[in-house]
């Protein structure tokens, strides 16, 4: 068939440029319809009207995965960045994102972590399982970047965010950017991408012709500080009012029940909240750090910032002098020339084993050498504050803040070590001593806003810290919603945490029903997922009831072990498949019914 066109218009057609096509395919449009042309304007300035009227504004998600906040204040900067740029960006936890709605996004910015062995953090569970599933969806229409938090002495380094990066190049989305990779010690290499990634983002943006939203103004950030807020990086000095034992004098478990006094500072927290802490090294270990490495203690060193300490005191309370890691290892073999330690640090499955059986003192004393100050100051990483769940509510405590601390102990080369912060606060510390502290909110791990509903509360050993935060709080609104607790530990006799608070909630009413598991007690281990396999019919039940279920404790085998017992109680009570009773536990996760504080 001819076209209408004459050659001299199809050479014309040829010179536009695409945005001139756009808009002339509009105009003729408009014009075929009887319509006054939209624009009965020259079309040499139809590009201006076409970026106004054809092209949507490119719409960019930043999606936060976060266990302890800090991929989430990472992504809080990048959206700052992106709003100062004039993008149209909006920031979404990935507890509160629908993964449904991802093939209907436009641009995705995910920043995320990792926690145990690879896995990624609770709150993103729901996105994980949509993308590495059966049903994962057609991601053509997205375009993506991935920055991935990490601890490079866990061997599954930033895998989390590795595989997020993976499953979006797999579904067919456009990657705008390489994976960014950031340790433990994240934040200059988190602002480079932060800075490069929202250049990119702005600019194609701007390219793309769409209308930019107006540059943020001062003050408009998701982040606005008000009064004074403690933070990681500006804790408050608290002290230690109570320190006591409470497992049995002789009990294999050493825990303590801490009291800290935050009287004047303001600070407000919730249950289901952490407490962060940071600790001081022991004085025994930095001596004998200090003596193997035949140092005296008073050299000065500097710091990542330029300033200038002692060795002494960077050791005390700027290194992480107590968790090894793989470029320990390699650094000190290669700073010492020891063909053995260097041999091992070269075959991964040698030298993990090595990791997990020898902290960073034993290397230096089973490969001693001296070294200088400043070489020993950067073989180790910089301090890192620990994460307690809280065991208090102030409806209850008012200005103070309860932890279950759990001593961690081992020895080596004919020497018993402790636990950075849990040694410290459960063995150094003194009442009245001085603590750096901060909260840090755990929006994921957070009672039902309606006090009828029933809870079930599932923890073992220390883990059961929040639920003791729970039963303060629903005793202090005076909810009527039934509780029940699920919790193991070693011995009744010996490691009954909190028993007596147990009990008198049982006797008051509030505490529905106890299940108690004791895995070192009889001639079989029971623990408090065969608990919970006994009880299959009144787990079905009460979740047809509404009932929320809470899990705390140990992430590589507690944890596991309890959803896999969830799943087969949800197959076998609810008659459902393999495959639809995980559709049923991550729909109980994004109702948010099914919440997780595992570590």
């Amino acid at each position: 068939m001819s076209t209408p066109i004459t050659p001299e218009l199809t050479a014309q057609l040829a010179a536009l440029t695409p945005q001139q096509l756009a808009f002339l395919a509009g105009y003729a449009w408009a014009k075929s319809q009887g319509a006054a042309a939209a624009a009965d304007l020259p079309l040499a300035a139809a590009p201006a009207a076409v970026a106004t009227a054809s092209a949507p504004a490119r719409r960019v998600t930043v999606l936060s995965a976060s266990q302890t906040g800090n991929a989430r204040r990472v992504a809080e900067q990048l959206l700052v960045k992106l709003e100062g740029a004039g993008v149209d960006a909006k920031l979404v936890a990935a507890a509160d994102y629908k993964s449904k709605n991802l093939p209907g996004e436009d641009i995705v910015l995910l920043v995320s972590s990792t926690q145990g062995e690879g896995d990624p953090p609770e709150e993103a569970v729901p996105l994980f399982k949509l993308l590495s599933g059966k049903k994962a969806p057609d991601l053509s229409a997205v375009s993506f970047a991935v920055l991935a938090l990490g601890d490079s002495s866990y061997e599954r380094f930033c895998q989390a965010g590795k595989d997020l990066d993976m499953y979006f190049d797999k579904l067919g989305a456009k990657r705008l950017a390489d994976l960014g990779i950031c340790d433990l010690d994240f934040q200059a290499a988190a602002d480079a991408w932060v800075a490069s990634t929202a250049k990119l983002v702005a600019d194609l943006a701007a390219s793309s012709g769409g209308a930019a939203a107006a540059p943020a103004a001062a003050g408009s950030a998701a982040v606005v500080e008000t009064g004074t807020v403690y933070t990681k990086e500006k804790p408050y000095t608290a002290s230690l009012s109570v320190r006591q034992k409470i497992t049995a004098r002789h009990a294999e478990k050493d825990v303590q029940h801490i009291e800290i006094d935050l009287a004047g500072s303001g600070i407000r927290y919730q249950a289901g909240d952490a407490l962060g802490v940071w600790p001081v090294n022991s004085e025994a270990l930095v001596a004998e750090i200090l003596q193997l490495a035949g140092l005296e203690g008073s050299e000065s060193v500097q710091k990542g910032d330029g300033s200038h300490t002692d060795i002494r005191s960077a050791l005390s309370l700027d290194l992480d002098i107590t968790q090894n890691t793989p470029q320990f290892v390699r650094q000190y073999a290669d700073l010492t020339g020891n063909h053995e330690l260097k041999s091992l640090s070269e075959n991964a499955e040698e030298l993990n084993v090595f990791l997990a059986q020898t902290p960073p003192v034993g290397v230096l004393a089973q490969y001693p050498a001296a070294i200088a100050a400043q070489d020993l100051f950067n073989l180790f990483r910089a301090q890192t504050p620990r994460l307690y769940s809280i065991a208090s509510v102030q409806d209850e405590v008012g200005e103070e803040v309860h932890l279950t601390v759990g001593v961690v102990r081992f020895e080596h080369h004919g020497n018993t070590y402790t636990g950075a912060a849990s040694g410290w606060l459960g063995g150094v510390l003194e009442e009245g001593d001085a603590v750096r502290v901060f909260v840090e909110p755990n929006k994921l791990f957070r009672l039902p806003e309606n006090g009828d509903t029933p809870v079930i509360m599932i923890g073992a050993g220390t883990g059961v810290a929040p639920f003791r935060a729970f039963m303060q709080q629903r005793d202090a609104n005076g909810d009527g919603g039934k509780n029940w607790l699920v919790f193991g530990n070693q011995r009744f006799t010996d490691d009954f945490l909190y028993q007596a608070e147990w009990l008198q909630y049982r006797k008051s009413g509030l505490l529905t029903r106890a299940d108690l598991a004791w895995s070192r007690q009889g001639k079989e281990k029971v623990y408090v997922q065969h608990k919970l396999a006994a009880a299959a019919a009144d787990v079905w039940a009460w979740l047809q009831e509404g009932a929320h279920i809470y899990v705390c404790g140990d992430a590589v085998r507690m944890a596991r072990d309890v959803e896999n017992t969830l799943l087969a109680i949800i197959a076998e009570q609810g008659k459902l498949s393999a495959e639809e009773a995980e559709d049923y536990l991550n729909d109980l996760r994004e109702e948010k019914r099914y919440q997780r504080d595992v570590y």
